[in-house]
């Protein structure tokens, strides 16, 4: 799919279009192998102890099992899923293990149920797609961004994306947070400038 050519299209209809587009890549697998190898080398020597990360949905990369082995490697990391706050339209975080008592959040999108509440010091946030200087699409609900406008201290934030949803003109609205960085199954695709 041809990206280049409108900047003035609807994000909505580029929404729609990526994740099909997502959802219906013959090497999905494939990409998810490889993006599973490039978390993992990233996080490597990370020292964050909370992470965030989210219930893959809609064909979205699934960091969970990387996530979870990195965390094995030094047994105080607390890995963490979102629950969505409806009434102010954020995010909070709670304590994720595999097995621990799940329910659905009024999407449909299996959260922790009864868990204890952290803040997250590295954020794994899923992309729709992206563009340049760190900037995300996403569903179009603003929670990440909402949600990390006022998190303190902010998190390391980290988008997880395929690299079929580069939108090179993708220009961000006044409520966007940019990501400290994006990876994608081929590497690192944005990093902030230190």
């Amino acid at each position: 799919m041809d990206f280049n050519l409108d900047p003035t299209r609807d994000k909505s209809l580029l929404r729609r279009q990526l994740q099909v587009e997502r959802q219906t890549m013959v090497d999905r697998l494939l990409r998810a192998e490889q993006l599973q190898e490039v978390l993992q080398v990233w996080l490597v020597g990370r020292s964050e102890m909370t992470i965030g990360a989210y219930w893959p949905i809609k064909g979205e990369f699934d960091a969970l099992p990387s996530l979870y082995r990195w965390a094995e490697a030094n047994g105080q990391r607390i890995l963490c899923l979102p629950v969505i706050l409806r009434e102010h339209k954020q995010l909070r975080f709670h304590a994720w293990w595999p097995g621990c008592p799940m329910e659905e959040d009024s999407y449909g999108i299996p959260k922790p149920k009864d868990t204890p509440q952290f803040e997250p010091q590295l954020l794994l946030v899923p992309c729709v797609g992206y563009g340049p200087r760190g900037f995300r699409l996403g569903y179009g609900g603003g929670f990440y961004d909402r949600t990390l406008a006022e998190l303190r201290p902010k998190p390391v934030t980290v988008g997880l994306a395929y690299a079929h949803g580069h939108v090179p003109w993708l220009q961000p609205e006044p409520h966007d947070v940019p990501l400290d960085v994006i990876l994608t199954e081929e590497g690192v695709a944005w990093q902030r400038p230190t």
